[in-house]
């Protein structure tokens, strides 16, 4: 009989409870401050059919080549979820009553067959945030406020970079790029900080464009004022686009400046986000450390999904942000690689002969409301210590016949090596 080859599917993993109780953490700081910003709970299908995913108000071309696909026992056509967005609009969409604006966060499996990296998986958990029903930028602010504090409580350094797609897709259309090739075009900018401006310039040549319009992408990307709002002023006064986007992200920063956070937030004129589903501003959050070079959160407004989905092409606004789970808890483990003391265990009993007195200890100490872990596997005293040392707890509680005798046990401290003799009556 040939031995099964026990592995996991590529892209996907198991998290050991050292590693599950990090993630839960990181899990339930997102899911309080979501909450705290008023944000209600909502739950989604994983499977979904093809058709809604694929939607051209989707995640466009290059996501779909991801897209994992599958039949049911009908020949329906049916398809992993590849983020939480569509999902999403898909529920406003088929619920016209919901009252506006709508607030909703999720926390959710999603699947994409992908290339693989350092916190980049095939199966990964998003934890989503949308706001439908908010024309104004003050929607960008406030989830751009709440990533800051996201990552102000897991103790990561970020920096959120942000920019607006009509300002992008008009100044593109002022260089002479024809319609079809701007989604392209734009995929190969949002490239430029991973392969530079030599290989993003190279692959805008194989696109077929013009000499003159690679010039002025060129001297664009190479213009030194290009982060300052004024550079585009002249343009927006060409490009009905330019002049929009320009003005969303003049409100933007309004905001930004009122809130004492524009240090924080830096506007990057190429930032493009591959997405064919973004209208107008856009973000992505980075470790200001560059410990992952990718990004670990991202976002931006996607007015035309819903009413897309709908057939009526009507204008929702809609703006939301997404951070990965994965990436984060990559970012803490990378950050901390020596875990200070277990959160998880407040004291760890070892009894030498003494099962029934040490639960009645273990009892006693829970109804307290401490968190206690009880070794039943009978290891010696130095086996116990040694996992104690590992998994970076920091009470011991040894309970020897000498201990039920006179009535107490001792607390061991490992890390300092103190010990502590503490009363119990074990016996009536």
């Amino acid at each position: 009989m040939k031995k099964m080859d026990y592995q996991n599917v590529k892209g996907t993993q198991d998290y050991l409870p050292n590693a599950e109780v990090v993630r839960r953490n990181i899990r339930q700081i997102l899911e309080e401050v979501f909450i705290q910003y008023g944000c209600q709970p909502l739950e989604t299908p994983i499977l979904n059919y093809t058709e809604l995913l694929a939607s051209k108000y989707g995640g466009g071309a290059e996501i779909l080549e991801e897209m994992y696909t599958l039949t049911d026992r009908g020949e329906r056509e049916l398809a992993l979820r590849y983020d939480l967005t569509i999902p999403f609009a898909k529920v406003v969409a088929m619920n016209p009553a919901l009252k506006m604006p709508f607030k909703r966060y999720e926390i959710g499996k999603v699947f994409r067959d992908g290339p693989i990296k350092k916190g980049r998986f095939r199966e990964f958990t998003q934890c989503d945030v949308d706001i439908v029903g908010v024309d104004s930028q003050v929607a960008e602010a406030e989830l751009m406020m709440m990533a800051l504090d996201v990552f102000n409580k897991l103790e990561l350094k970020v920096t959120i970079q942000y920019n607006n797609r009509k300002l992008l897709t008009g100044m593109l259309e002022v260089f002479g790029i024809e319609v079809e090739k701007m989604n392209k075009v734009v995929l190969i900018l949002d490239k430029l900080e991973k392969v530079g401006l030599a290989a993003v310039i190279s692959e805008l040549s194989e696109q077929g464009l013009s000499r003159s319009t690679i010039h002025l992408i060129n001297q664009f990307l190479t213009d030194e004022n290009n982060t300052s709002f004024s550079y585009f002023e002249s343009y927006s006064n060409q490009n009905e686009k330019v002049r929009q986007g320009l003005n969303e992200l003049k409100e933007l920063e309004s905001y930004l400046e009122f809130l004492k956070v524009e240090k924080l937030c830096v506007f990057n004129p190429f930032l493009a986000r591959g997405l064919e589903i973004y209208t107008g501003t856009i973000y992505e959050i980075f470790l200001t450390d560059q410990s992952i070079k990718s990004s670990i959160g991202s976002g931006g407004r996607y007015d035309n999904a819903i009413g897309g989905l709908i057939g009526t092409n009507e204008s929702f606004s809609t703006v939301g942000i997404s951070f990965g789970l994965d990436v984060i808890y990559t970012a803490i483990r990378t950050s901390t690689e020596e875990m200070k003391e277990n959160p998880y265990v407040d004291y760890y009993i070892i009894p030498l002969g003494t099962q029934k007195e040490s639960l009645l200890v273990a009892n006693y100490l829970r109804k307290q409301g401490y968190k206690v872990e009880y070794e039943m596997s009978n290891k010696k005293l130095g086996k116990a210590l040694e996992k104690a040392n590992k998994e970076k707890i920091r009470y011991v509680i040894i309970i020897g016949e000498n201990e039920v005798e006179n009535n107490q046990f001792k607390i061991k401290d490992m890390f300092t090596g103190d010990e502590k003799i503490v009363s119990y009556q074990y016996r009536d």
